[in-house]
């Protein structure tokens, strides 16, 4: 099995663009119709470079994933750094999840994530990758609640796992279109499930303005 590449600045450009290649294939038609020979053609190398690049399939997902992440994040930390709310910052939380996204970049990134999970069920190195970046999104919900305006009584990890698990669940009825989960009805399913369980106060109502 031959090794993925490291990282390099001569050929960092060129990894990038095979990985967004493979992020946008797979989104379009699945992680089990992408073919190696595929994300070649598309990023305009040679199969065997790809390989090279990333030595298998499974490594390929899981690096595509990553890829389409790392902007996410990177914005969705200074997002919340510079929302005090601990209201807004869940809000913020659960439009990403349960909310679709215009996404300039990597279209679909659902689609990503769906396949991540079916075959990290069977792939040892795609189970890996899917237990690093789960991490990463309960970590990001841990520091929106303890960094928030409002000093919360409650074990931020378990709350995390828990509304973590949540979201997962509403978005896939969401990405689904299940005739009675819509992106409306999810982000209220999830919004009460916080509120409850932080015990945050109401939510201010705006009053309406006369006429």
């Amino acid at each position: 099995m031959a090794e993925p590449a490291p990282a390099t600045e001569n050929n960092e450009p060129r990894r990038i663009e095979m990985l967004r290649a493979a992020a946008e294939l797979i989104c379009e038609r699945g992680f089990g119709d992408t073919r190696i020979a595929d994300v070649a053609k598309r990023a305009g190398v040679s199969s065997a470079l790809v390989i090279y690049y990333f030595g298998t399939r499974d490594r390929l997902l899981v690096d595509a994933l990553r890829f389409s992440e790392e902007s996410f994040y990177e914005a969705a930390e200074r997002m919340l750094a510079e929302e005090p709310s601990l209201r807004e910052r869940l809000s913020l939380l659960i439009k990403w999840t349960c909310v679709p996204q215009s996404n300039d970049d990597i279209p679909g990134a659902w689609g990503l994530w769906f396949d991540l999970w079916a075959q990290a069920f069977r792939h040892d190195e795609v189970k890996a990758g899917r237990v690093e970046l789960d991490a990463r999104w309960r970590n990001m919900i841990i520091n929106a609640i303890k960094s928030g305006d409002v000093d919360v009584d409650v074990d931020a990890r378990m709350f995390a796992l828990e509304f973590s698990a949540l979201l997962d669940g509403l978005s896939i009825q969401v990405a689904l279109e299940d005739p009675e989960v819509d992106s409306e009805v999810a982000y209220n399913i999830a919004m009460r499930f916080a509120e409850r369980e932080l015990n945050l106060p109401p939510a201010k109502k705006v009053a309406a303005k006369k006429q």
